[in-house]
C-alpha cells in the first residue's frame, strides 16, 4: 500500500491525527468497532486509557489477522462515552498510540456517544485500512 498523508498549512497543526490520507492498494479491510473486550467477551480496565489500551489492542489484531499493520489505517474512528476525559488524557492515550502502532497517524474522528454497546465500555475503535 501507498499512503499520504496531507496536512495543509491553512488547517491547525494536526495533533495525533492526520487531516487526510491518500491510500492506493489492491485490498480495502474495513475494521469492526473494538471495545475493551477480553477473550472471554468482557470489558477488562476501568480507566479510559486502560480501555483504550485494550480496545486499540484489539482493532490491531483484527488488523494483523487479516494481513495488515498499522501503517495500512487510513481511517480510525474513535468513540467515547466522556469527551473531556478523553482530551485530559490525550498525552497519555498518544503515547499508548505511538506504542502499539507507531507515528504514522491515520485520518481519525473522536465523536462523543451516549453509551456503548457494554455499559461498562468507555471507548470503541473502528478503522478502515487498505493493503497492497
Amino acid at each position: 500500500m501507498t499512503t499520504e498523508r496531507i496536512n495543509p498549512p491553512e488547517l491547525s497543526p494536526p495533533t495525533g491525527f492526520s487531516h487526510a490520507v491518500t491510500a492506493t492498494g489492491s485490498r480495502v479491510v474495513y475494521l469492526a468497532g473494538q471495545t475493551a473486550l477480553d477473550t472471554e467477551g468482557k470489558v477488562v480496565g476501568t480507566t479510559l486509557p486502560d480501555q483504550f489500551e485494550r480496545a486499540l489492542t484489539n482493532l490491531l489484531t483484527a488488523l494483523r489477522t487479516a494481513g495488515g499493520a498499522p501503517a495500512d489505517l487510513a481511517r480510525v474512528t474513535v468513540y467515547t462515552t466522556d469527551v473531556a476525559e478523553y482530551r485530559t488524557h490525550a498525552p497519555e492515550l498518544g503515547r499508548i498510540w505511538r506504542k502499539l502502532a507507531g507515528s504514522d497517524y491515520p485520518a481519525m474522528a473522536v465523536l462523543g456517544v451516549v453509551r456503548l454497546w457494554d455499559t461498562q465500555a468507555l471507548v470503541e475503535l473502528d478503522g478502515v485500512a487498505v493493503l497492497s
